[in-house]
């Protein structure tokens, strides 16, 4: 048990537990690629509200938009996650993206049984002065995958967790 490499990857792809391209399957990660979905946040002079139904985007394909300096959007992957009650796995971005001055924001923990979901990122220009052009399809970031004891069902995020079937960019739903 513990991080899984290539052809544990190349299996993971085969079996569904995540939809990726196989071209995207690295030696020890599975690239993660931007999605249409985003939700970009609206600032009122009392309240930061990114639930807003009409604070979302859909951007076409080969369409760009763009984060300024500061500004913080939730995106979406296109690749849909099926994790078994023995599998975990953790976003990271791509070191590109990074040097370009994009952050995450460090929620890209999965638990085993998270299913029928693409990831939702939390996207921060931490620039001063520059913006960040993207696009649908772009490769942001990388998942890696890690085999575990298998967890209970009803203590895995299968029965637990307030995520699943989840498409899209998706606000908070609150800690509970």
């Amino acid at each position: 048990m513990g991080l899984i490499s290539y052809n544990g990857l190349v299996k993971l792809v085969e079996s569904g537990v995540i939809n990726a391209k196989p071209e995207n399957i690295n030696g020890a990660s599975i690239d993660i690629t931007l999605g249409n979905v985003l939700r970009f946040e609206c600032v009122n002079p009392r309240t930061v509200d990114i639930r807003d139904e009409s604070l979302s985007m859909v951007v076409e394909e080969g369409d760009q938009f763009y984060i300024r300096p500061g500004e913080f959007c939730l995106a979406e992957s296109r690749e849909v996650f099926n994790l078994p009650n023995n599998i975990a796995a953790e976003y990271k971005l791509k070191s590109s993206m990074a040097r370009n001055g994009l952050n995450h924001l460090l929620a890209g923990w999965c638990d085993p049984g998270w299913y029928g979901s693409t990831l939702t990122l939390e996207l921060h220009n931490v620039t001063q002065y520059h913006t960040i052009k993207l696009q649908p399809g772009v490769k942001i970031g990388q998942m890696v995958f890690y085999e575990v004891e298998p967890v209970p069902e009803e203590k895995s995020y299968k029965t637990k967790g307030q995520y699943n079937n989840q498409k899209g960019a998706q606000e908070s739903k609150g800690v509970r």
